[in-house]
């Protein structure tokens, strides 16, 4: 029994063209757990898409991807002095580096004279990158300059202030297809790198669901689970597919930090203090909550009564994070 994702093939497939046609240019990323897909999974369909570049996260993503993508392969973790690189020469001359600091570049080519990279911009981010004094004293350029922008904010105006002077390629983040066409000139070549709008930018092409593995009715004062918790009023446990090893009940601090989100974020952490936690979990269009929390690969969830009683094998709907969460079963209908 398994925590399952289901695609619509059709549907999935149709999103992905339409953004690689709106977006000319398009360098797809695929890093970490693959959005919820998986690597592997995402450079064979940049290969489909039959974009000639993919980004990869980091060096050890590299062998996800390398022999199933045919083009070149964009590490976007900058390059550190000591970091090792593949030796493999057929694999090697499909890289292309990320350069953030000055003299690191002269350090990657003493390596290898002809190995390619481009060098990072500094942007308001303020993750990694030059600034544009620290670019100017690098003059072996070879692939480029990349920008990582923002998810908010007037991108647009940022980018066009940066690539002002520059010549040549820039690989760009959060960009509309719009605004690469804004910039582009006939000395400029934007190169949108794109994953969560491309992977997961239509959601409904997705179903992900759990399966009800036991049905147990309590009594009130009934024991129950890892720490002997007491039930607090009659119901039922049901025992459910999924847990920390597959995510679940796994949570990254807000991004929204509005007057509004704040509030449902007090409301949430009173109802937790008192050991209601939300899950994920939804039946009959209506959350569940955590009788306990989670374990690694199932949760127990509390089922009040008067609640229609699932039986065994049936599923349950999950709401999640797709970058966190690992699929037991991925199946494209």
């Amino acid at each position: 029994m398994t925590v399952r994702l289901e695609i619509d093939g059709d549907r999935w497939r149709t999103h992905l063209r339409r953004v690689a046609l709106t977006n000319p240019g398009l360098v797809p990323v695929a890093k970490g757990n693959g959005y919820g897909f998986g690597l592997a999974s995402l450079a064979r369909r940049a290969e489909w898409l039959g974009v000639d570049t993919i980004a990869v996260g980091t060096y050890t993503e590299i062998p996800e991807v390398i022999d199933r993508f045919s083009g070149d392969v964009l590490v976007l973790t900058p390059w550190t002095p000591g970091q090792a690189i593949p030796e493999d020469s057929k694999v090697a001359r499909r890289l292309i580096h990320t350069i953030a600091h000055p003299g690191d570049a002269q350090a990657l080519r003493d390596i290898h004279p002809r190995i390619r990279y481009v060098l990072e911009m500094a942007t308001s981010m303020r993750r990694h990158g030059m600034t544009a004094a620290e670019l100017r004293s690098e003059h072996h350029l070879q692939d480029g300059v990349t920008l990582h922008l923002p998810l908010v904010g007037d991108n647009l105006s940022e980018a066009r202030e940066l690539l002002a002077h520059h010549r040549g390629t820039a690989y760009v983040s959060h960009l509309s297809g719009a605004d690469v066409l804004e910039l582009e000139r006939d000395d400029l070549r934007i190169r949108p790198r794109v994953g969560t709008k491309l992977w997961l930018g239509d959601l409904a092409a997705f179903k992900v669901s759990a399966t009800v593995l036991e049905v147990h009715e309590v009594s009130r004062g009934d024991e129950f689970g890892y720490r002997r918790r007491h039930a607090p009023r009659p119901g039922r446990l049901l025992v459910v597919s999924g847990g920390t090893a597959h995510g679940i009940g796994l949570e990254a601090p807000a991004g929204d930090t509005s007057l509004k989100t704040r509030a449902k974020t007090a409301i949430k952490g009173t109802l937790e203090a008192t050991g209601w936690h939300r899950s994920p979990f939804i039946w009959d269009g209506e959350p569940l909550r955590f009788a306990e929390p989670p374990h690694m690969q199932a949760s127990l969830l509390w089922l009040p009564m008067g609640a229609r009683v699932p039986d065994r094998g049936d599923r349950l709907d999950l709401r999640i994070r797709y970058t966190t969460t690992t699929f037991d079963e991925t199946v494209i209908v």
